[in-house]
């Protein structure tokens, strides 16, 4: 085996950096170090031309026009103006918006926060698979609702959502229909127009692109969709959020995009046989394991597995070498369960020893092979000091054990 330690498995909090990206975002660094609101001179033109390509790049990934490409420094930003825009923008017709109990923080505290003041919010449960379903929207809905927001793919489960039922029936209501689709841009196909999405958030750091930079696609027309500007200033943007461009960072999301787009059939499918290989070999050799979320409708290279009868802070320090997640890296400070994991209605224990491993690009199936072996070596050990697992394999129900409190 040839790799070197540690081994870095989580991809769904952030992306090394293409080479590539990065050599196209160099120039823009010490050379062409224009403002693309300088319209009167070649280094302005410059940096507009680079700005304007990267949203061709941008637009041919999800299937959008380039100038619905709306540039923020990432998905949070980009929940935010596209919540927050729409909940003020369209407050005459209504005060309600739908969204689910396990969207991103920057989904759910957004939406928190326009409760204070004086929105209503109707959070659904998931399935127990982790999805929201077409048919819980429909009924959700009610005359004052005005936005729904439900993410594409889940960031700790993976669990791809059927947006395009989800936003037919948006469609079919007059309901604007938004989706956090930071988890499957650039992994899974995308088309705004055949899944019927009005708003997409994504970012650029989940696709080997850089930091602090991402966007939002807002429909142009059929229908329009007109959002208040949360960020005020010069007017950019189409007057939605102000503030000097990050040019080479959109240079970087530009180039990231097109890499995408053209290697994502290869990788998508080379990543779901290295999950579903690294699935089937853990679960063949260790028993009471559970994967969270859905098996088949799951984004590439995302798995997230609880290990029963074992500490979860004994399993992260069996994985020393490895650089996985124990939540969402936005709430891994947290010492409480993943409420993600929590809502599919996996008890404390469970929630608390599940552990999200992400594949990316850099993946290789020789550091899958090392994960498995220590996987199955450490969790083996583990169990051995495990009271409560020398029960069960004594075939013992614990459910019928009288435990005394000390």
């Amino acid at each position: 085996m040839k790799f070197n330690l540690p081994i870095y498995m989580d991809n769904n909090a952030t992306t090394k950096m293409d080479e590539r990206v990065f050599e196209e975002m160099k120039p823009y660094f010490l050379e062409q170090y224009g403002n693309a609101a300088s319209r009167n001179h070649q280094f302005g033109w410059v940096a507009e031309d680079a700005v304007d390509l990267a949203r061709e790049r941008i637009g041919k990934l999800i299937g959008s026009s380039p100038k619905e490409i709306i540039i923020t420094s990432g998905a949070t930003e980009s929940d935010n103006l596209a919540i927050k825009g729409v909940a003020e923008m369209y407050r005459e017709k209504g005060n309600h918006i739908i969204t689910s109990t396990i969207e991103h923080k920057a989904v759910l505290d957004t939406c928190k926060w326009l409760e204070k003041n004086g929105y209503e919010v109707t959070y659904l449960d998931p399935q127990k698979d982790g999805s929201t379903t077409a048919e819980q929207i429909k009924d959700a809905i009610k005359e004052n609702t005005i936005l729904v927001s439900i993410m594409l793919g889940n960031n700790e489960i993976g669990t791809i959502n059927d947006v395009k039922s989800i936003g037919a029936v948006c469609r079919e209501a007059g309901v604007l229909f938004h989706t956090d689709a930071t988890q499957g841009v650039g992994k899974i196909p995308v088309n705004v127009d055949e899944m019927n999405i009005d708003l997409l958030s994504f970012s650029g750091h989940k696709i080997y692109g850089p930091k602090g930079v991402g966007g939002l696609y807002v429909r142009r027309k059929n229908p329009r969709v007109r959002l208040a500007a949360v960020q005020h200033g010069g007017g950019h943007e189409r007057g939605m959020r102000s503030g000097t461009l990050n040019i080479p960072g959109i240079v970087g999301l530009g180039k990231a995009c097109e890499l995408a787009m053209e290697e994502l059939e290869s990788e998508q499918k080379r990543l779901y046989e290295l999950q579903n290989y690294f699935i089937d070999k853990v679960f063949s050799q260790l028993d009471h394991v559970y994967l969270n979320g859905s098996r088949e409708n799951r984004l590439p290279g995302n798995v997230n597995i609880s290990f029963n009868y074992v500490e979860g802070e004994s399993i992260i320090m069996v994985l020393k070498d490895f650089a996985v997640s124990s939540g969402s890296a936005c709430t891994s400070k947290s010492l409480e369960p993943s409420y993600v994991i929590k809502a599919l209605g996996v008890s404390d224990e469970l929630a608390h020893s599940s552990i999200r491993f992400g594949f990316g690009r850099y993946t290789t199936k020789e550091e899958v092979d090392y994960l498995i072996q220590v996987i199955v070596s450490g969790i083996s050990k583990l169990r051995e000091m495990s009271p409560l697992y020398e029960m069960v394999q004594e075939g013992i129900d614990l459910s019928k054990v009288e435990w005394q409190e000390h």
